[in-house]
């Protein structure tokens, strides 16, 4: 049986490393007319598609919009919500 400990500076490696890679994910220039960043948190995804928290959650459980929960707070892809704009615009 193989035993692995783990050490308090293994914890703080893996910590840096974690905060680093979030912080990369989230980093975008935030002036208009600028690329968006690649992950939004669900009050942004509200407030670009100007829909309540209900809406959002009924777009969560059909399906119509994937998402990733980290802890207590779900992401979304920027190219998923611009999918989904791109296709209400199209269905006429």
């Amino acid at each position: 049986m193989n035993v692995d400990l783990i050490t308090r500076d293994d914890l703080d490696k893996f910590k840096k490393e974690l905060l680093e890679e979030i912080r990369r994910y989230q980093q975008y220039p935030r002036k208009p007319g600028q690329e968006a960043r690649v992950w939004l948190k669900s009050y942004e995804v509200r407030k670009l598609l100007n829909i309540s928290a209900g809406t959002l959650q009924n777009l969560r459980i059909n399906g119509t919009l994937p998402y990733n929960k980290i802890g207590g707070l779900m992401y979304y892809r920027y190219d998923d919500i611009q999918k989904l704009m791109d296709g209400a615009g199209n269905s006429k």
